[in-house]
């Protein structure tokens, strides 16, 4: 059973800086890609950024280009989604989904953690 659990979220005043973290756990890491998906209330889920376990192939969505960038550790089986100068409107729920696509499309990815709060607000 594939797991993810996301931590790390939280208030944040603007121009602040916040890391969060994705968990991942039953999942072969060489097969999939894990992505970062963020959702403000009454919207879709906005593509952020997405990354192979196994080598630094990543996608930035432009939106956060030059602010969020991703890592991971393998040995702890996490990956990271660093964010600085956060804005109000980064304010969202961020999830991490893993699926065997590089992809921007939320539908591409078959497995989804619970998301972690982010408000970006003075």
């Amino acid at each position: 059973q594939v797991l993810l659990q996301e931590s790390g979220g939280g208030l944040v005043r603007p121009g602040g800086s916040l890391t969060l973290s994705c968990a991942a756990s039953g999942v072969a890491f060489a097969d999939y890609r894990l992505a970062w998906f963020r959702q403000a209330p009454g919207k879709d889920h906005e593509f952020v950024a997405n990354m192979a376990w196994n080598t630094d192939s990543r996608i930035i969505a432009g939106s956060v280009t030059g602010r969020f960038t991703t890592s991971r550790d393998l040995a702890k089986s996490t990956a990271y989604l660093q964010m600085i100068d956060l804005k109000p409107e980064d304010t969202a729920v961020y999830y991490c989904a893993a699926g065997r696509a590089f992809s921007p499309k939320d539908s591409d990815y078959t497995y989804w953690g619970l998301g972690t709060q982010v408000i970006v607000s003075p």
